[in-house]
Parts: structure tokens; C-alpha cells; sequence
């Protein structure tokens, strides 16, 4: 029968490290696992990152998960620079010392852009909002020391869930499934094998061994969906019929000229909003001024965002470029992310889309009061 160790590490610990180098070198297996795909092995050990077009991921509307990744790869990095410990320094101790003595190194975690893109869709508009609040707000505080967290792997876990539920799922319960699938597809070809895994997940994966008819279907852990309904979308379509219908009413019952005046302050009050988010993301004055000109068109239409003309503006401005995306993996400092070209040109379609959204519902409500409608009193009836 196969023997397998799991050893449950944390991603930036210096404590972590040595105690993967010294049981590997005691165990000496013939196999070691580590918590990595393809894609992040050859970004880890072979320093190879993946050519991105920054226009495409505008257009599919992806700004802000990428946008997300980096911060949180920064953040991570952050932590690493403050403990000397570089991220993911353990597995490449762990890779190390299975060449030293020869041993297979298998990579058992699933796809990096296969989970972000599930964990993306999984999210609620509000989960996404509050994870992001919580990762800054542990990005510029003092934080907690890395060895007292990982003491209780379980309190950890149980927070993260709590912040965003559906991510937890994703991020934690998925991949520890996945994970315990190789681990068991490996067990019959190897028989002493080392897995090196974040601490986060060894208990999951544990579990999922001790009862493999608990993992769901693999081929259903590694799907996304292109499309999905989400209530947000619905919304999405709600208000700018709403606010059509609105100015039909108000150009029929209460005249062109209140009818003007109406657009005028949907105008304003979209424009102001995602040019102020362009503004605060340090766009170039044109990026600004194409946001203030199409958000109130774009407010009527949710095929097309405000921030994606922003940010394709802002692009073409730019010119982003390979290396651009290279020397965002190097960044040491939150200054040098803010002045890397594809990093402001993503963040400029991000903080785009959050003020055109808040600009469309307030612009929304102030259109139809004008019309005599009592908003609140509206809502509260509905609810």
C-alpha cells in the first residue's frame, strides 16, 4: 500500500521551508506533490509569465479579476518581504530537493485562471466588494505574525469563508477535492509520496481521502460557464429600461423641456461619477474625458461599460506591453504597481465601472422623482 505525508505548509514561512527540506531528505520519496498547475510552475520555477492582452481582458469585462489577482499576489509578495521568505519558497525547496534525489514532482492543484474565473463567478457583486475591502484593509495594516496565523489553519479558514462564503468554496473546498483526486490517481503509480501543500488545505484534503466518493466529479470542478443569470444582471437591464420608460413618460405627460432638463442630470451625474473614478485612478485627461462623454450611453446599455472605453482609451494611451506585465510580478512597492502601464490601465477601467454604477442608480433615482414618483415610498411597498 502507498504511504503518503501530507505537510501543510504556510506560503511565506521560513519555518515552513526547513520542514519541507528536512522531511523529504528523511522520507526520501519517490514522488513529491506540490501545490501548483502547469501554469504557475512555469511562472514559479521558470519564471515564465503569460502574454496577456490587456484589450481583451477589457472587452470580456474581466478588468477587475485581474486587477484582484495582482493585488492579492502583491499582497502576498508584501507579506513575503517582511518575514524574508519569497512566495512559494517552499515549493521550490520542495521541487529542489525531489531533482536532488530523484524523485517525480507532480503539480496536483487545478488550472490558476480555471479557479479565478469560477471564483470570480461564484462572487456576489457585494462579496467582491467586501473581500477587496478586507484585503486592503490587511494591506495596510500592521497584519498578524505568519507563524501565530497558520497555528490556527481552522480560524483562518472559517474567516475567510466568512467574508465571501461562495470564494471560500471555491478557493479551499474545490481545490481540496481536486488536490485528494491526484493524490489518489498517484497513489497507484507511487508508493511513498510527499505532498506539500498550504496548511489551509490539508484537512480538506484529508477528508476527501478518507472518503473519495465525497469528491464531486472533476470534469464539473473544471468547468466555468460562459454565461450565467445572476440577479445583478437582471438589475443590469431593470434600470436602464426603467429610466427609458421614465423619459418616455416625462416627454409625453410633462413636456420636452423637463424632459431636457432630465437628461441633462442623467448626463451629468453618470459623467461626473466615472470620470471621477478615471480621475482617481490617475487616467490620462482623454481616458477621463471619453468616460464623462459615454457613461450616460452606457448607463442604457449593459453590453457596454463605461470603463471599458476608459480603459481601451487609456491603453491605446499607454501601450502596455509584455514587459509591463513581467515587472509587475517585481513590483516592491504599491507605488511601483500604480505607475505600471498595465497596471493603471487596468485599474482605470475597474474604478470607471464602480462610478458608472453608482452613478447610474443615483442618476436613475434623480430622473424619476422628476417625475413625481416618491422613490422610497416605492421601495418600501415592493419590499
Amino acid at each position: 500500500m502507498s504511504k503518503l505525508t501530507i505537510i501543510g505548509t504556510a506560503h511565506v514561512s521560513k519555518k515552513s521551508v526547513e520542514e519541507v527540506e528536512k522531511i523529504i531528505e528523511e522520507l526520501k520519496p519517490d514522488a513529491v506533490a506540490v501545490e501548483l498547475c502547469p501554469r504557475r510552475y512555469s511562472a514559479l520555477v521558470q519564471g515564465k509569465t503569460p502574454e496577456i492582452s490587456i484589450s481583451d481582458v477589457i472587452k470580456k469585462g474581466e478588468a477587475f479579476m485581474v486587477l484582484f489577482q495582482l493585488i492579492l499576489a502583491y499582497y502576498q509578495k508584501k507579506i513575503g518581504r517582511e518575514y524574508g521568505v519569497k512566495p512559494g519558497e517552499e515549493m521550490l525547496t520542495a521541487i529542489r530537493k525531489a531533482q536532488e534525489i530523484g524523485a517525480d514532482v507532480l503539480l496536483i492543484d487545478r488550472d490558476i485562471a480555471i479557479t479565478f474565473k469560477r471564483l470570480w463567478q461564484s462572487m456576489s457583486f457585494f462579496e467582491k466588494i467586501k473581500l477587496i475591502w478586507h484585503l486592503f484593509k490587511s494591506f495596510f495594516g500592521d497584519g498578524e505574525d505568519v507563524e501565530e496565523i497558520m497555528s490556527d489553519v481552522d480560524r483562518l479558514i472559517a474567516e475567510f469563508k466568512k467574508i465571501a462564503p461562495k470564494a471560500g468554496k471555491v478557493l479551499v473546498d474545490e481545490r481540496d477535492a481536486y488536490m485528494a483526486y491526484n493524490l489518489i490517481q498517484a497513489m497507484s503509480r507511487y508508493e511513498n509520496i510527499v505532498a506539500v501543500v498550504g496548511a489551509g488545505h490539508k484537512s480538506g484534503i484529508e477528508r476527501y481521502l478518507a472518503d473519495p466518493n465525497e469528491i464531486p466529479p472533476i470534469q464539473e470542478l473544471l468547468s466555468v460557464k460562459t454565461r450565467r443569470f445572476s440577479f445583478f444582471k437582471l438589475i443590469g437591464w431593470l434600470i436602464p429600461m426603467a429610466v427609458i420608460a421614465t423619459f418616455v413618460i416625462i416627454v409625453l405627460k410633462l413636456g420636452t423641456e423637463l424632459a431636457l432638463q432630465a437628461f441633462f442630470y442623467w448626463f451629468l451625474i453618470n459623467g461626473v461619477l466615472s470620470a471621477l473614478g478615471a480621475l482617481i485612478a490617475r487616467a490620462h485627461p482623454l481616458s477621463v474625458l471619453s468616460a464623462f462623454l459615454c457613461a450616460w450611453l452606457t448607463s442604457l446599455n449593459p453590453m457596454i461599460a463605461a470603463g471599458w472605453i476608459s480603459g481601451l482609451v487609456e491603453a491605446k494611451i499607454r501601450k502596455p506591453s509584455v514587459d509591463d506585465f513581467v515587472e509587475l510580478t517585481k513590483a516592491e512597492s504599491f507605488k511601483e504597481l500604480l505607475n505600471n502601464k498595465a497596471f493603471r490601465v487596468l485599474l482605470v477601467a475597474s474604478l470607471t465601472n464602480i462610478g458608472s454604477f453608482i452613478g447610474t442608480i443615483y442618476g436613475a433615482y434623480v430622473v424619476m422623482q422628476m417625475t413625481g414618483i416618491d422613490i422610497k415610498e416605492l421601495i418600501s411597498s415592493l419590499i
